[in-house]
């Protein structure tokens, strides 16, 4: 029933996103801009349907995680799995010294999990588990196929909005051959644009973080882990900064942008406060 859920909210987050996208290229070009946007938003929709592990691994900049320089990591994945039900994700990690992970993939079969360096050098193995827990029951709820399309299409209707700016400045689509609204219509869109997928995002994101922690709280037996772990991450995010793209920060167990106030207007993620609370009084 969750399954069919999720599939109802991915048509729902597509649809939604695909209007914003063809009514910002209606701004930008009239009807051939509107055009052009639902062609855009099309392939970008089948894309990140099909490509959703291999686009949200990219914009991390994560490589494969080598079993032969990580046999305890990838023995805690597969026991966790085991304890899960599920199959085992492909292992990822990058490069970043903020500690965070994510979980990306279409479905359980066709599935990662990606963990920084700094995750790594942090936390210790219960710590580890916990968090690795969490990105499971993500795959296992059937929400991360969701996330990232929200990531990818935030990130097209950001770009396009620029665009949309830049085309109103030179006065792009204002002539009566190309039907183009103009200012009226043009700058809302620029303005309201990004603001809707981030809001689109952040209703996604926030009721999903707290069934992914308390789903990987029995994945891996207790929850000590994830709430001590939980504690570690956001703090150390404060701190250290991640160099990674605004419309993809949903995707990581702690809003990796903490560290960069002015993007952290639009919060994608519960509180860290709330989250150990919730933890704690499972009693697990």
């Amino acid at each position: 029933m969750r399954g069919l859920g999720n599939q109802i909210k991915t048509l729902l987050l597509m649809s939604v996103l695909t209007i914003l996208v063809v009514l910002i290229g209606r701004g930008i070009g009239g009807q051939s801009g509107m055009m052009m946007a639902l062609i855009l938003a099309l392939v970008m929709n089948g894309g990140s349907y099909w490509f959703s592990d291999k686009i949200a691994l990219s914009m991390a900049g994560a490589q494969p995680l080598s079993k032969h320089d990580n046999i305890e990591i990838y023995a805690m994945v597969e026991k966790l799995t085991a304890n899960a039900g599920m199959p085992m994700p492909r292992l990822y990690m990058t490069p970043s010294t903020q500690p965070n992970a994510f979980a990306t993939g279409r479905d359980p079969e066709h599935s990662a999990v990606a963990v920084t360096q700094g995750l790594l050098n942090i936390l210790n193995c219960e710590e580890l588990e916990g968090v690795i827990a969490h990105e499971l029951a993500h795959i296992k709820n059937r929400d991360v196929l969701i996330s990232t399309i929200a990531a990818v299409m935030a990130g097209v209707i950001t770009m396009m909005a620029d665009w949309a700016q830049w085309a109103l400045m030179f006065g792009f689509g204002n002539n009566d051959e190309e039907e183009g609204p103009g200012f009226l219509t043009s700058l809302p869109l620029i303005i309201l644009g990004p603001i809707a997928a981030m809001l689109v995002q952040m209703a996604v994101s926030r009721s999903r973080e707290y069934l992914a922690d308390s789903t990987g709280a029995r994945i891996a037996g207790h929850s000590r882990g994830l709430a001590n772990a939980l504690l570690k991450l956001d703090q150390a995010s404060r701190v250290i900064p991640m160099d990674v793209n605004p419309a993809a920060s949903h995707l990581f167990i702690v809003n990796p942008l903490n560290a960069k106030k002015l993007m952290n207007l639009f919060s994608t993620h519960p509180s860290i406060e709330d989250r150990v609370r919730r933890l704690q009084a499972s009693n697990l």
